[in-house]
């Protein structure tokens, strides 16, 4: 009697563990060994953040065929939700077999720290998709309509047609979203390549920053990790190099100054004539009277004091004094948010 009581006890302490454990899932897709070990995901993690199907975002996207981006990693699919707004729709280009227990945990980890943030320079996570029937990993981004800030700067046979006004309010949203990024979310979020081709403008040319191009850098720190995933009581722990994302904030920082070096020169970061352009414009930022030679030739007009803050900023990265800069830029124009 007194053992098939305890035998009865052991059996409850068990369900209600068990209830608080972590999903396993088996990832037998590899032909590696290694990639065999069971990887324990948050069964809670996603419970927030809405889930589409692949068929309703086919619709939406009129068959995956309106294609807005693309690159070795990914692809970006315009769409609209039926009675609802414009969607970005970024598709991992992945095959099943190649898909890891690190990769899945790496994207429903990004899922939920992108369902996190909520700022107006910030692209919005509306939700995501996952389906291994028709392999499938989908984020959906609320859609920004008027394109890329690479776009206006560089693709347009009339060229860019901003204003100084204009470019200033869009460096200043950039900065705004960077702030909030780099102090305001807990662990630091970093975007893993912060060019102008991240940076999406609304119909009001309001900028939002949105990371596409992270799949690139997980998928590379991906391929040096082999072996099992260490667990930290029943919730999975990813491995330093894939935690990286949140530790590169100088990393941003330095990438907002060149970025705002190609926002008033018009110039690309890099090209085969003229090589870099923080090489080719550190002349210039150092004399005063030299300053204006690094603007846009088609600028009309623009603020002297505005050009003095930005080569200000272009110095004080190259001490490497990151973040105070962007407060720096901020407060200087006397816009903080």
């Amino acid at each position: 009697m007194v053992g098939s009581l305890f035998l009865v006890a052991v059996l409850a302490a068990f369900q209600r563990c068990n209830k608080k454990s972590s999903i396993i899932i088996p990832w037998k897709k590899s032909r590696s060994q290694k990639d065999q070990t069971p990887v324990y995901i948050d069964p809670e993690m996603l419970k927030d953040v809405r889930r589409y199907s692949r068929q309703e975002l086919e619709v939406a996207c009129e068959d995956f065929s309106n294609i807005i981006g693309s690159s070795p990693d990914s692809v970006v699919y315009k769409g609209t939700m039926k009675g609802g707004p414009e969607i970005a729709v970024i598709s991992l280009c992945i095959r099943e077999e190649h898909w890891t227990g690190y990769l899945e945990l790496y994207f429903q980890r990004e899922v939920a720290d992108l369902a996190k943030l909520n700022h107006e320079n910030i692209g919005k996570l509306l939700g995501y998709c996952r389906e291994d029937t028709l392999f499938t990993r989908m984020l959906v981004f609320d859609y920004a309509s008027n394109g890329t800030l690479h776009d206006h700067l560089h693709c347009y046979e009339k060229g860019c047609q901003f204003s100084w006004t204009r470019r200033m309010k869009i460096a200043i949203g950039i900065a705004r979203g960077l702030k909030y990024l780099h102090t305001e979310v807990e662990p630091p979020f970093t975007i893993s390549e912060l060019n102008s081709s991240a940076v999406y403008l609304t119909e009001e040319f309001s900028p939002k920053l949105v990371d596409f191009e992270s799949w690139k850098t997980i998928l590379e720190r991906s391929e040096k990790n082999s072996g099992s995933i260490g667990s930290q009581g029943a919730i999975c722990v990813l491995p330093n190099s894939l935690e990286a994302r949140h530790l590169d904030t100088k990393g941003n920082i330095f990438a907002f100054g060149v970025l705002l070096l190609e926002l008033i020169s018009r110039r690309p970061p890099y090209c085969k004539d003229k090589g870099y352009l923080v090489d080719w414009a550190k002349d210039y930022l150092e004399r005063p009277d030299e300053m204006s030679s690094v603007l846009d030739p088609e600028l009309k007009h623009f603020s002297h004091e505005d050009l003095k803050v930005i080569c200000e900023m272009q110095i004080e990265s190259r001490q490497f004094h990151y973040l105070r800069n962007l407060f720096f830029f901020i407060y200087k124009h006397h816009l903080v948010g």
